[in-house]
Parts: structure tokens; C-alpha cells; sequence
């Protein structure tokens, strides 16, 4: 398969076998996102909607709604969780390693290379690309807002419930009021639309996940979220110490990969694991690398002082940070598909679909928006990328080239920054 060609398939109905990608096929089409996906989990939201339903038709609209929907009601990394059920939904559980594998490893690995004192991104040079590369996430929710709105709220009362959710989160910006808005969301499609909505017959995703598995890493969650801190008491091991921490982290997050700070911060510097000077310093390289930002873990799994550290810390960090979102994302997957297709769902989904649409507006004022346009250039090459995207059809990675070389030149005039 040619991942930089669209398919031609259209989404898969009730009843048809779905169709199938090779594991090397979906690593490829993730491994291109995962290095040209820039400005964090909402603007990946962007990159994926752009390339799985825009180009390669993997799904529709509403079903990749659906599955940003159950992203952001699950805790963990939302970006990530989505990206491995498209992996899940064409190629099986071997497709969602390949998609979490090409998504997270090339920010993994500057991450690594970070924890020995590498920063590839130094300097006014780097600083400029990066700033490109920012821009790109602007033009990229921008647009993602703009087609989704188009398919999610085509009549007054989504417009204004999404409306509503933007400024909800705009005034109150909280992972509390994030959830609470889709909580409202689903109310309001409970109440507005149950009468008008049939049960979906034509838009199941064929999700391979056997309901026993789902049922398993269910219960799993849990059993690692209790056990991994008696059993770091039990042994005394800073290996199940650096597990339990991480896995924890990825456990209790809402939000996006920001929220997680916090968490990691109090388990590693207090405890002496790494200075605040290094957490902050591996901090900064995380906001210009792309890629979800959960990555970071590889940075404080590696520059950790006690043993495990290096690449072997790294990964037992990424790994544990990532493991509960997985979990949960594999879990759900099979049972959220079945209560989709309820009347009564599928109202509530329209309202939380609309609330994602608002949810998605608001990120692309802040932090996207007040954090990258800074002056009149930054909004002219930002505006010139959301053209070349949704007018000129350019391909994304084009995009991205051509904004990270305008980003450098803007960078180099004078009075720049």
C-alpha cells in the first residue's frame, strides 16, 4: 500500500469483512505522522482526522468522532488512544502496536538522546523550525474545527452547544470542565434528538477485539493501578518504583499530555530520581518535538540517578506511562461500538460530538493560538497553511516543509521574536 496515496475504500458497513493493512503498512502511515505531527494532542486530532478520514478513508465523520469522543472520556493520552484503535480497527491487536510504535518512537528517541545531553533543536536555527512547525498545528486544528464542525453540527443546536462548550472551557479551562461539557453534551443530544434517532445499522466499526480480552484488560487496569505500589513497598525494588510511578501517572490524567506534569514532577524531584533543573530542561526539548507528549517519560525514565536509568529506564518509563490508556482504549473498544448503535447513544453521541467540535475551538485559541501567533507574520504563514490545506488540497508534509522553512525566514527578519 502506497501511504502516501488516499484509499479508495469507503468506510466498512455492518456485516463486511473489514478491510485489512499489514502491521509495516500501518507503522509506515504512523511512523510519517509521528514525525511530522507537531503542537500536541489537539492538533493531532487534526492530523489524523486529515489522514484517515479526509485521504485514506479508513472511517467517516461520525465514527472518528465517536472515537475522539471515547479518547476524551478516557484518562490517558487521547492522541495515542486514538491513534492505536485506528491501528486496532485495520490491522488487530499487531495494527495498534504498529500504530503506537510509528506515533511514539521518533519523539521517544529525541528523548532519549535529550537524557545524554543531545538537544538536536538548539540554537536560533532550531528555535525558527520549531516556531514553522507550530504554526503548522495552528492551520491544522484550524482546519480540523472547520470540516468537523461541517459534519457534527449542521443544524442550531449543535452549533450552539459547541459554541457553548468553547466559551465554557475558555473561561473555566480545567480537565473538570472538559469532562463536564461532554457530560453536558450527552445530556443535551439525550434530550434534544432520542425521538429523531434510529439505530445506526450501516457504521459499525469492526473492531477485533474478542470481548473476553476487552473483559481482561479491564480488569487489569485496576489490579496494576492497587498492586504496583504494595508490591514497590513489598520489594524495595526502584524498578517497580519507576513502574508504579509512571503508571500511575498515565492512570489518573484528563486532559491531554500537560496535565500529567504535575504528577511526574512530584514523583520524581522530590524523591531526588532527577533535578528540577533537568525535569524543566527536558520539559522545554518535549514542546518542539512532535509526537504525543507522554514522551517525555523516556527523558525521566533515562536521566533518572537510581538504577534503572539509560534506555532501559527510558522504555520501562514509556512503556508504563502509555500501559493504562492501552488498557482502558482496548477494554472499551468492543463495548462502545455495541452501545453506539443504541438510539438512545447515538443521541447522546451527537450532543458529545458537538461538544468535541467546541472542545477543539477552544484549544485552537489556547493554548495553540496565544502561544504561537505572536505577530502579523505568524498569522499571515499560519493562514497561507490553512489555504494550502483546505482550499489548495496540499498534502500535509508538504505543509509542514514549507511552513517550517517560512517559520526560519519569519525568525530571521529583522526584529523577529
Amino acid at each position: 500500500m502506497d501511504t502516501s496515496a488516499p484509499s479508495t475504500a469507503a468506510p466498512n458497513r455492518e456485516g463486511e469483512a473489514p478491510a485489512r493493512n499489514s502491521f509495516f503498512e500501518i507503522l509506515l502511515v504512523f511512523l510519517r505522522l509521528g514525525l511530522t505531527s507537531f503542537g500536541g494532542p489537539i492538533a493531532h486530532i487534526g492530523y489524523f482526522r486529515e489522514e484517515f478520514v479526509t485521504r485514506q478513508r479508513w472511517l467517516d465523520e461520525k465514527g472518528y468522532a465517536d472515537l475522539v469522543a471515547l479518547g476524551q472520556f478516557l484518562p490517558g493520552p487521547a492522541s495515542s488512544q486514538v491513534g492505536f484503535a485506528l491501528g486496532l480497527l485495520r490491522g488487530g491487536l499487531p495494527g495498534g502496536a504498529a500504530a503506537w510504535l510509528g506515533f511514539t518512537m521518533p519523539s521517544a528517541l529525541v528523548m532519549l538522546l535529550t537524557a545524554y545531553g543531545v538537544d538536536a533543536l538548539a540554537g536560533e536555527t532550531g528555535a525558527g523550525v520549531v516556531h514553522g512547525l507550530k504554526l503548522v498545528a495552528v492551520a491544522v486544528v484550524a482546519q480540523a474545527v472547520w470540516g468537523m464542525a461541517n459534519g457534527l453540527c449542521p443544524d442550531r443546536p449543535r452549533a450552539t452547544l459547541a459554541i457553548l462548550t468553547a466559551v465554557a472551557l475558555l473561561l473555566l479551562p480545567s480537565a473538570l470542565t472538559q469532562v463536564g461539557v461532554l457530560l453536558a453534551g450527552a445530556a443535551a443530544g439525550l434530550s434534544l434528538y432520542r425521538s429523531t434517532t434510529a439505530a445506526a445499522s450501516d457504521d459499525a466499526l469492526p473492531f477485533r477485539v474478542p470481548r473476553a480480552a476487552a473483559v481482561l484488560a479491564l480488569a487489569l487496569f485496576p489490579v496494576l493501578l492497587i498492586g504496583l505500589p504494595l508490591l514497590a513497598t513489598a520489594t524495595g525494588s526502584h524498578a517497580v518504583e519507576t513502574i508504579d510511578a509512571f503508571y500511575r501517572a498515565g492512570s489518573l490524567v484528563f486532559g491531554g499530555g500537560h496535565v500529567v506534569l504535575p504528577l511526574l514532577e512530584r514523583a520524581m524531584v522530590p524523591t531526588g530520581w532527577i533535578s528540577a533543573d533537568a525535569f524543566l530542561a527536558g520539559y522545554g526539548v518535549t514542546q518542539a518535538v512532535p509526537g504525543p507528549l507522554f514522551t517525555f517519560a523516556a527523558f525521566l525514565g533515562a536521566a533518572q540517578s537510581p538504577w534503572p536509568n539509560g534506555v532501559l529506564g527510558g522504555a520501562i518509563a514509556l512503556l508504563a506511562v502509555f500501559l493504562p490508556g492501552i488498557l482502558l482504549m482496548y477494554g472499551m473498544l468492543p463495548f462502545w461500538d455495541a452501545l453506539r448503535q443504541r438510539p438512545a447513544a447515538r443521541a447522546a453521541l451527537m450532543g458529545v460530538n458537538a461538544a468535541v467540535v467546541g472542545i477543539l475551538a477552544a484549544a485552537l485559541f489556547d493554548p495553540i493560538w496565544t502561544s504561537t501567533v505572536r505577530t502579523p507574520a505568524d498569522f499571515a504563514i499560519a493562514l497561507l497553511a490553512f489555504a494550502a490545506l483546505v482550499l489548495w488540497r496540499v498534502p500535509a508534509w508538504l505543509v509542514v516543509v514549507l511552513t517550517s522553512a517560512a517559520g526560519l525566514a519569519a525568525a530571521a527578519l529583522p526584529g523577529a521574536g
